[in-house]
């Protein structure tokens, strides 16, 4: 193993100091206030700099770290008693007459139930810098990593995996609800930045160092979260090992992808977010859906669709090469790849995959466009549905209609027609939390979801619906229905009919 970035006696002190001096997320945002706190969120310091000149260790550690700004000799002595020299020894920090400015970052981080700091290299472009990044570059948290932390099923679990680690958070949120992680990465350095983070925090990880599931080979898991290097690209020249995979177009997703059922224990889950070509010709669909194995349960989101160009800008942006003097080659290079390759856009979105406990069960598939506003986090939803997807595969049609079912709390009835009309011209069913789905429904659905409260059998209310209606319903289409409901989450079991916090 390599030596630590810091020795465990020097890190131990760091988080006592760090919890001395109030550092947390709650406190640096309550510090700074929602103007300069929302500033500091699109990289600009200003504001946080004005809000943050009293001296105190807060602001100091506030100044030294988010916004890596000059702090004086004496005002980080006093926030790190004892910790300057070796934290610059350990290139941490660097000092020079008179004051102190961080080499890499410490931050506060926080999801509803934890709080952690987070050790990173430092943001670049800051105040409109143009920093560019070095090839191992360890990225600290990010609106990726902070999407695939908040999409992530959170509950109990013997064995995860953080496939990719980068700077171990997702390794920090697993070992909240695991008995055992392992977190891997190719990139060295980001393994010795995880181990400190485990360490600053008080957690246990399994560090390996290996590309893809090859540190893990024969294992198998209850939880695989990755966050892989996904931008699509020809895959030559330089790259940022946390986002450039050396694999050209959409291949390290496929290969994550397809190699997840081998390391799945059944039931276990996969979550990934992904970037994915739409090829001329092929619906991206079809193209996600050949990556898939036969024994995996899936719901892919597609959330946003960038055509070429604004892709290719968005990543050269991210990279600093937006203001180097090679900016239109580089820009010009990847565009002619795209159309070598017929790349008409790129997708960007999530799957949660499942392996399948049961032997003969054909999986579900659900591949969808949503670029709809949802309500984070949505790890419970995720896991809503792959529990009604299971629940449903062992209930044939009779078994259905016996069933009682409740409507989900948050579900709202809305009619569309013009004023006075006495019947309305579409009726919508709404979700008011979580993915917020939507569903048009007929009169008899809507009666349906209406009266389902948990204490007559979905059969017998849709007879009832006829009998009101004066139009019996078909069996097999009144169990289609209740499938179809009780699938997008619309009706619920009684004994769950909770709404997704």
């Amino acid at each position: 193993m390599d030596a630590p970035l810091l020795p465990d006696p020097v890190t131990d002190r760091l988080a006592e100091a760090l919890d001395a001096a109030g550092f947390r997320y709650d406190a640096v945002a309550g510090l700074l206030g929602p103007l300069a706190h929302a500033a500091l969120s699109r990289n600009e310091t200003t504001p946080a700099m004005r809000a943050t000149t009293g001296g105190s260790p807060l602001e100091t550690l506030t100044r030294l770290w988010p916004l890596q700004a000059p702090v004086d000799v004496d005002a980080v002595e006093r926030a790190l008693p004892g910790l300057l020299d070796p934290l610059c020894v350990a290139g941490v920090l660097e000092r020079s007459v008179g004051s102190v400015r961080a080499r890499l970052d410490v931050r506060p981080y926080a999801d509803e139930d934890h709080d952690w700091w987070v050790v990173s290299d430092l943001t670049p472009g800051l105040d409109g810098t143009g920093t560019r990044q070095v090839s191992d570059h360890v990225l600290g948290i990010s609106s990726a990593s902070s999407s695939l932390a908040q999409l992530t099923v959170r509950r109990p679990v013997g064995r995860a995996l953080d496939l990719g680690t980068g700077c171990g958070v997702q390794g920090l949120h697993l070992a909240a609800h695991a008995r055992h992680v392992v977190a891997t990465d190719v990139n060295r350095r980001a393994l010795a930045v995880t181990r400190l983070n485990a360490r600053l925090n008080g957690v246990t990880l399994d560090v390996r160092e290996g590309s893809l599931y090859e540190p893990v080979r024969r294992e198998e898991f209850d939880l695989v979260v990755t966050n892989p290097p996904f931008v699509v690209s020809p895959a030559t020249g330089e790259r940022l090992v946390y986002r450039d995979s050396g694999f050209p177009g959409d291949e390290m997703v496929r290969r994550v992808v397809t190699g997840a059922a081998e390391h799945l224990a059944p039931g276990g889950v996969a979550q990934v977010l992904a970037n994915w070509v739409h090829e001329d010709g092929l619906p991206w669909e079809d193209r996600v859906r050949g990556w898939l194995g036969d024994d995996l349960d899936a719901w892919v989101v597609q959330r946003e669709v960038l055509d070429p160009a604004q892709y290719v800008e968005l990543w050269l942006r991210d990279a600093g090469h937006d203001r180097s003097a090679d900016y239109t080659s580089r820009y010009d290079a990847w565009l002619r790849w795209f159309e070598e390759q017929r790349v008409t856009a790129i997708g960007m979105g999530w799957l949660a995959l499942r392996r399948t406990a049961g032997a003969g069960r054909t999986p579900v598939v659900r591949l969808e466009d949503w670029p709809y506003d949802v309500e984070q986090p949505l790890g419970t939803e995720i896991a809503d549905w792959l529990d009604r997807v299971e629940l449903l595969a062992g209930l044939d049609d009779a078994a259905l209609l016996a069933g009682t079912w409740r409507t989900r709390a948050d579900v709202r009835q809305e009619t569309l027609g013009p004023p006075g009309a006495p019947d309305p011209e579409a009726i919508v069913l709404r979700q008011q939390r979580g993915f917020r789905r939507a569903r048009h429904v007929d009169t008899v659905e809507a009666a349906l979801v209406g009266a389902s409260d948990g204490d007559l059998p979905a059969g017998r209310l849709l007879e009832a619906i006829g009998e009101l209606l004066g139009q019996p319903v078909d069996v097999a289409a009144g169990a289609a229905t209740v499938r179809g409901l009780v699938t997008d989450g619309f009706l619920v079991r009684p004994s769950t009919a909770h709404v997704a916090p």
